[in-house]
């Protein structure tokens, strides 16, 4: 459930000391080592795309998805969007673990995640994007920002725009964000309501869901997000929304008769726009206000502060 994120960090300006050659000298392969073990990753398990993609909104969106909990702070992992659903760590985990053998307390867990973000996309057949670099990491996480600023996968179309406008995203860029759901996979619990309950659902999808999904019990079995063609990056997700074939009730929203109908149309025919629209808004994310200079810290591991 990709669309529970967004937003590298805070909403401001631009940040000039970002530099997509940030570590050509510092550390040249960095990016060159990232890339093998994403690839590798993603060979191994085409789903783990999407959970890179994923834990990079998560991170953006909030505050420090990687840290576990401590004495001082209760981390992200559990709140309600991530719990028993986020995963990828241990692919993280790998990346830095090599990278640090490159470059010692040089590249920035933030950084790693953004382009892992980009590679997986690129593995699964999307357009690549010029990641700006030079983030530093956060030294705390926060629970109750994670649970009151993630997307609920039940969430209305206004709640929507809304959500992403506060993140200073405009409409057309909450639908190419969205379209990230044409990877990926969701649990049983985050749309079990909808293929009871909603009426704006094709019939025979909604009774071949309930087969994996049952009213009760089942709630950590998996469907993909795009019923057609869930490990390539494509425009089949807005496609689906066109035939009422969303899997949670929040990708129907955005063509549902409502102002985002006329995109959704557009990125169903012009699967060229899409993956260009789609990588600026990422790289739009990747240059708000990240933490840079002598801010937050670059962690040895990801999992824990210094």
């Amino acid at each position: 459930m990709i669309r529970f994120f967004l937003l590298f960090c805070l909403v401001g300006v631009v940040s000039a000391q970002l530099s997509s050659t940030f570590y050509a000298k510092t550390c040249p392969n960095a990016l060159s080592t990232i890339k093998a073990q994403v690839v590798s990753a993603v060979n191994n398990e085409p789903r783990m795309g999407a959970s890179l993609l994923r834990l990079h909104f998560h991170d953006c969106f909030v505050q420090a998805i990687l840290l576990d909990d401590t004495s001082s702070f209760t981390g992200e992992k559990t709140a309600g969007p991530n719990a028993n659903s986020i995963r990828g760590f241990d692919v993280i985990d790998t990346i830095k673990s090599k990278v640090e053998s490159l470059c010692p307390g040089v590249v920035s867990c933030a950084d790693i995640l953004a382009v892992a973000a980009r590679d997986s996309v690129v593995a699964l057949g999307g357009q690549s994007w010029t990641v700006q670099l030079g983030r530093r990491d956060s030294t705390t996480a926060s629970l109750s920002s994670a649970n009151s600023d993630l997307p609920a996968p039940t969430s209305s179309l206004s709640s929507l725009i809304s959500s992403f406008s506060n993140k200073g995203f405009t409409t057309k860029e909450l639908v190419a964000l969205s379209g990230s759901h044409t990877i990926g996979q969701a649990k049983c619990s985050s749309f079990r309501a909808r293929i009871y309950n909603d009426t704006n659902i094709d019939s025979s999808f909604a009774t071949s869901l309930q087969a994996n999904c049952p009213s009760t019990g089942g709630d950590n079995n998996l469907s993909p997000l795009d019923t057609t063609s869930s490990t390539t990056f494509d425009n089949a997700y807005f496609k689906n929304l066109k035939s009422q074939k969303g899997l949670l009730h929040s990708d129907q929203e955005l063509f549902n008769g409502g102002s985002t109908d006329s995109q959704v149309n557009a990125y169903s025919s012009n699967p060229a726009s899409f993956k260009t629209d789609f990588a600026n808004a990422m790289i739009k994310m990747g240059n708000l206000s990240p933490l840079t200079g002598s801010s937050g810290q670059i962690r040895t591991n990801c999992r824990k502060t210094n």
